[in-house]
């Protein structure tokens, strides 16, 4: 009887095993919405239904082509070794140059960090700052993978509503509202995913300032900040850089260039903490994609430039039809973008959640979105957004579209 219980409960033993449990931080990460919708999306299509993906942030135009070149001509047998942790020094000097002749500042290279994508920089960006129990402030809404980022680190994350009176973003009184002893960095996005609007050069200063004089970190993602219009005097949008130098940028080759696939980004970080980021990304990812880091030298060149121009341009002209077609088919913006290429709507007046409309647009509309539960509490339910980074063909048919689709639901 002792033999066949010990038995049985070995077999028990084997069958609870043969699955490891999940760490923590993968058991409770939350699903990105908006690529489940995307993937949802490109199922249809593969079945041949026609349906118009304004979800997510790709750029129609990929990269400029002397770019595209420059990557098809590395590809002829050379060694492609991997490059220093912290990037191609050429890369650097590159990127350095542009902050000044582009931003009007002079960056170090010293202090330019290449990263897998723009992503890794954020990463890296969480894991030089963040410890366990460490609260980190962030704009709700914003961008979801910061969360999970901060979370994945032991970090608390701290969600401060926002709305259209704060252009959805962070100020000072909002900051020290929410600040405690443990508070440990405040995270900013301008131009602003979801909502596509910049933080006032006046606003994100005293928001700097105030971290700093309480010893936290300030860790911006500036991934759209070349695809911002001009300020009202003309000028160029600001670099947090130029009211914080010691603040951690994040930036990418994702958005400006449209490189998206290429996963390139950078990170520009004080002085004092570039071994701490050199040993981080050492361990982390040993190196950015060799063959992109070459390439993407040709995004600094003045066709390359040109081109980019050329394509901020043109999304300024899809952004002008898109607000003015949401306002039509009752779907006006509360704050209009001016920067990035998104549109975060309201559209509580439907009586759906954001979910609950996302989902039926794709499946009744054939219009793929994303809804604001992937954006944080505040606006989850109540906003959904619109990626205008689309062909102008495909935003003609999918504003066509989600106007039907708003005459059915009044129906």
């Amino acid at each position: 009887m002792t033999d066949n219980k010990q038995n049985t409960n070995r077999a028990d033993t084997t069958a609870v095993s043969k699955h490891p449990a999940f760490a923590k931080r993968a058991a409770l990460v939350k699903p990105f919405q908006g690529m489940r919708i995307s993937n949802e999306a490109s199922r249809m299509i593969a079945q041949g239904v026609n349906v118009i993906k304004l979800s997510l942030g790709q750029p129609d135009f990929g990269a400029p082509e002397p770019v595209r070149l420059a990557m098809r001509d590395l590809y002829d047998g050379r060694p492609l070794p991997y490059s220093a942790s912290l990037g191609l020094r050429e890369l650097r000097e590159a990127i350095s140059r542009f902050y000044r002749t582009e931003h009007g500042l002079d960056v170090d290279p010293e202090r330019i960090v290449i990263t897998e994508g723009g992503s890794a920089a954020l990463l890296l960006a969480t894991a030089l700052s963040v410890d366990e129990g460490s609260e980190v402030i962030l704009a709700d809404p914003s961008y979801p993978s910061n969360r999970e980022l901060v979370r994945s680190f032991g970090g608390v994350v701290v969600d401060v509503p926002t709305s259209a009176a704060t252009r959805f973003h962070l100020n000072k009184q909002l900051v020290e509202e929410y600040w405690s002893e443990r508070t440990r960095a405040v995270m900013i996005t301008s131009p602003s995913n979801p909502t596509g609007t910049t933080i006032l050069p006046d606003t994100l200063a005293d928001v700097c300032a105030y971290a700093k004089q309480h010893g936290a970190w300030r860790i911006v993602d500036e991934t759209y900040l070349d695809l911002a219009d001009v300020e009202e005097d003309g000028s160029r949008v600001q670099s947090v850089l130029a009211v914080d130098p010691d603040a951690i940028v994040c930036g990418s080759f994702s958005k400006f260039f449209g490189m998206t696939g290429w996963r390139l980004g950078w990170m520009v970080v004080p002085e004092f903490a570039l071994n701490a980021v050199d040993n981080l990304a050492t361990n982390f990812f040993l190196g950015a994609h060799t063959p992109s880091q070459y390439a993407a030298l040709a995004c600094f060149t003045p066709e390359s430039l040109r081109i980019c121009e050329e394509r901020r341009q043109e999304l300024l002209e899809r952004r002008a039809f898109v607000v003015s077609g949401l306002a039509n088919i009752g779907l006006p913006l509360e704050v209009a973008p001016n920067g990035a290429f998104y549109a975060y709507f309201n559209i509580s007046s439907t009586g759906l959640d954001s979910q609950t409309f996302c989902e039926r647009a794709l499946h009744e509309a054939h219009v793929a979105l994303t809804p604001g539960s992937d954006f944080g509490p505040a606006t989850g339910s109540t906003h959904v957004r619109l990626s205008y980074a689309a062909s102008m063909a495909d935003l003609e048919v999918g504003l066509a579209r989600l106007g039907d689709f708003m005459s059915s639901l009044r129906a």
